[in-house]
């Protein structure tokens, strides 16, 4: 099963973004979080800024939005130039067709998923999206600790997207470090958001490079 760094420049020096998203040249994604003020406390950038940094990324851009209404604004960020965009369940008023739309667009369609929101009234829509996120912390905040009781939801996740046959990606968000992501790999998670674990770090770099051996070692394939 092939493994997927994501990296979020929540924590990141915004003053030096270039010098920032360089340093973590070998991930595979960079994960830009949105957020609103009203879906979340947080209030973090809009369509412009997430344009700029799709100009400037060496990386795919991975949006994922924490925002009231993406059935309306979520097609903005495909537009801004994200290749994958998520959008959470308990915002979106209808995900199969917001999900088509992005794909339409040419982008990559997630579904995020708060800690206490449920998977299974998911499960037989999965193939609707490309990735699901499921939030390993409370969504709006960087640095939070990682909920060890998600685990569950992660390996009903993997073993739904098994029966389904599909190529849906699973992601983790929240508290992933050293310490947490061969857990979430042992569970059956494949894309892997680390925020503070990497910018945090000494070297970025090298970061990316230890998780990622991390998850291999601990995922089942």
């Amino acid at each position: 099963m092939p493994i997927r760094l994501s990296p979020s420049i929540l924590n990141s020096d915004f003053a030096d973004l270039k010098g920032e998203l360089a340093k973590i040249r070998n991930a595979d994604w960079v994960h830009v979080d949105v957020m609103d003020g009203h879906f979340v406390p947080n209030l973090t950038l809009g369509a412009p800024v997430v344009e700029s940094i799709a100009k400037a990324s060496p990386l795919p851009v991975d949006c994922h939005l924490m925002i009231d209404n993406p059935d309306r604004w979520a097609p903005d960020y495909v537009s801004a130039g994200a290749q994958s965009v998520t959008f959470h369940a308990e915002a979106a008023q209808a995900p199969i067709r917001l999900a088509r739309e992005i794909r339409l667009l040419g982008a990559r369609a997630g579904i995020g998923l708060r800690p206490s929101t449920p998977i299974e009234p998911y499960l037989d829509i999965l193939g609707e999206f490309d990735m699901v996120l499921i939030m390993t912390v409370e969504p709006g905040f960087g640095g939070q600790k990682y909920i060890a009781q998600m685990q569950h939801k992660i390996e009903r996740t993997r073993e739904a997207v098994r029966r389904s046959g599909t190529d849906v990606w699973i992601q983790v968000d929240g508290g992933i470090s050293r310490s947490t992501i061969t857990h979430a790999a042992e569970a059956g998670a494949d894309t892997f958001v680390a925020g503070s674990a990497v910018f945090g770090a000494d070297d970025a770099y090298h970061e990316v490079e230890v998780l990622r051996s991390l998850a291999l070692q601990h995922t089942h394939g």
